[in-house]
């Protein structure tokens, strides 16, 4: 009579944390939830525009992969994100929550900016990118280090720090704009050295993007075997899962901490070298495009492994550049398109509570595993 008194009492559902989970059935879930977001879009696109659901998705493929020229617009696109994704991976490991990255982002396009208007043709191309690449580092890297030595020392937010961050950039940026306006009275810089593509990325191998896959390429394995195989990426984890264990193990968190947003910073400002050197070859405030917050999603759902960052990166630019092309050619507007994107990227993520959290019914037990 208690027992059955007691179930009655019991709430119909409980939600308890995952101790752990098989990877394969961590991916099972994922891909359910990608199939799931795949019919309920569809179920959508039907009741709104009576389109058939498979022509549409057919339509967003080539939107993103129709002709080589989309192709490496993606390839290109998907290498920027993965870049930021890559640069926030150690602070978001840490815990330290860096939302600065646009901020970043454009001082490091700024400074690339500057060297090719002012020493373009004086200095030669491969000298002048090497040149822009290392101070583009170092001003990211400063403005990553001064939200991270507030935290370090008087324990400020810092995630209103480097929001805050973002704004100053976003000002220093359009005063930029306005010095370098070209022509006057256009407010925009134009496109910087467009007759000697000096300090432009060159082509390698007849592409003008690849150097930007050979870079972030080489970010993304170099941050992977960091974070997994060093020491410094042993003493980021550490801070991350628990500041009292860091310090009792003899860690000091203060310089972890400054040290590791050096790097975030450095990475999110050679993001803005590539944007600009490598893609647009102009500056404005619109450089960064939002990425650094998009990128967020990018480190959180790949769990800080840069190789899951590759895919989610394709995935998030695939759904980009599918809803723009869908929108021209059934003649949608861009709300119906980006209700698309958004039920398939809240199904993405809402995988991710079923992945680390258990739906309990009333009666069942808590029992480890799946």
């Amino acid at each position: 009579m208690n027992t059955v008194m007691q179930h009655t009492k019991d709430p119909l559902l409980r939600i308890a944390k995952r101790d752990g989970i098989a990877r394969p059935w961590a991916y099972t879930i994922r891909i359910i939830a990608v199939l799931l977001s795949l019919v309920v879009s569809g179920v959508f696109i039907f009741a709104v525009t009576k389109l058939n659901p498979l022509q549409v998705y057919e339509a967003m493929f080539d939107g993103a992969f129709g002709t080589s020229r989309r192709s490496w617009v993606t390839i290109r696109d998907a290498m920027m994100l993965l870049c930021i994704g890559v640069g926030l991976a150690p602070a978001f490991k840490m815990k330290f929550w860096n939302i600065g990255a646009e901020g970043q982002i454009l001082v490091g396009g700024i400074v690339t900016a500057g060297f090719m208007r002012f020493f373009g043709g004086s200095i030669s191309t491969p000298a002048l990118l090497v040149i822009m690449a290392v101070m583009s580092l170092l001003a990211g890297c400063v403005w990553g280090v001064i939200p991270a030595t507030f935290k370090a020392f008087w324990n400020t937010n810092e995630t209103l720090f480097t929001l805050m961050m973002n704004y100053v950039a976003i000002q220093i940026t359009s005063y930029c704009v306005a010095l370098w306006e070209n022509p006057v009275g256009s407010n925009t810089v134009g496109v910087i050295n467009q007759q000697t593509k000096y300090g432009w990325f060159p082509s390698i191998f007849g592409q003008a993007n690849t150097l930007n896959v050979i870079l972030v390429m080489l970010l993304t394995v170099g941050m992977f075997l960091y974070l997994k195989y060093s020491k410094q990426g042993y003493e980021i984890t550490v801070v991350g899962d628990s500041v009292n264990t860091a310090r009792y193990a003899g860690i000091n968190v203060k310089k972890v901490t400054i040290r590791t947003m050096a790097i975030s910073g450095a990475i999110c400002g050679l993001a803005g070298f590539i944007a600009v050197a490598g893609a647009s070859h102009t500056i404005s405030t619109s450089t960064a495009g939002g990425r650094g917050f998009t990128a967020i999603i990018v480190a959180w759902l790949a769990q800080f492994n840069t190789f899951v960052m590759i895919l989610i990166s394709f995935l998030l630019v695939f759904l980009q550049k599918g809803a723009i092309q869908i929108a021209s050619q059934f003649n949608l507007n861009d709300y119906a398109s980006n209700i698309i994107t958004g039920i398939i990227l809240f199904f993405i993520l809402g995988s991710e509570f079923f992945i680390n959290y258990r739906v309990i019914l009333r009666g069942g037990k808590e029992a480890d595993g799946k």
